[in-house]
């Protein structure tokens, strides 16, 4: 078999960031790594893509091995590739991303590897350069929940508008007003106003909505700018 000439061998892994919103805090899915160097310390879901693998097809095999997750979407983020990054061997590792209702998922998560959710503003030290992707992947996601309604499919069937605050707040790492979101949220037409309300916080309450899909898929590449400016946040 041809092999190419006087080329170093290089190692490929794959990495999964998972965020979640459990209704109340963003969130962030680690395990305690199973073999040296760092072994026990907290790290993303990752390990090495192997021969008849492609990138994806490893993604969602280690993410169903360390966490017993699967048919969650992962999009790929970036490539991570300093010459020390891994201080065994030469590693490149192609980072992935995803956004899931903890609430959907908790059932699947295996003990295994001490799948454990964390606060993300309370979230461990992670190995390598591990944090490099998480911020990496905060960043990416900002900018789509700026363009489009991607944070809407976070919430539970019925939700009300100081949770779905609570979810961009979280995201964006800043405080909104809340009149002028209200404000923005209601301009959408997304909303579908119900007529119970939820009295947890409150006497007087806050009236839950659910999601309009016809216009949430009609109006999916229309939202545009609903964070203006993400970077300045």
């Amino acid at each position: 078999m041809l092999k190419y000439s006087k080329q170093t061998r290089l190692l490929l892994a794959v990495d999964c960031i998972i965020f979640g919103f459990d209704g109340e805090v963003l969130k962030i899915l680690l395990i305690k790594r199973g073999f040296q160097p760092e072994k026990g310390n907290w790290s993303l879901m990752g390990g090495f893509v192997q021969p008849d693998e492609s990138l994806d097809q490893s993604a969602n095999r280690i993410l169903k091995q360390l966490t017993g997750l699967e048919g969650v979407y992962l999009e790929q983020l970036y490539s991570f590739g300093q010459p020390q990054r891994d201080p065994i061997e030469r590693t490149v590792s192609v980072a992935y991303f995803a956004l899931v209702d903890i609430h959907k998922y908790e059932a699947q998560i295996s003990d295994d590897y001490q799948a454990e959710w964390f606060q993300l503003k309370r979230a461990p030290k992670l190995i390598f350069d591990q944090q490099e992707m998480v911020e990496q992947a905060r960043k990416r996601i900002r900018y789509k929940a700026a363009m489009h309604p991607i944070l809407f499919e976070l919430l539970p069937t019925k939700f009300t508008i100081p949770q779905l605050q609570t979810l961009y707040e979280s995201v964006f790492n800043t405080t909104i007003d809340k009149r002028n979101f209200s404000k923005r949220v209601l301009a959408t037409g997304l909303l579908i106003k119900l007529a119970d309300k939820d009295k947890a916080g409150s006497k007087r309450g806050a009236y839950y909505y659910q999601l309009n899909m016809q216009n949430y898929y009609a109006k999916f590449q229309a939202f545009m700018n609903f964070i203006p400016n993400p970077d300045s946040l």
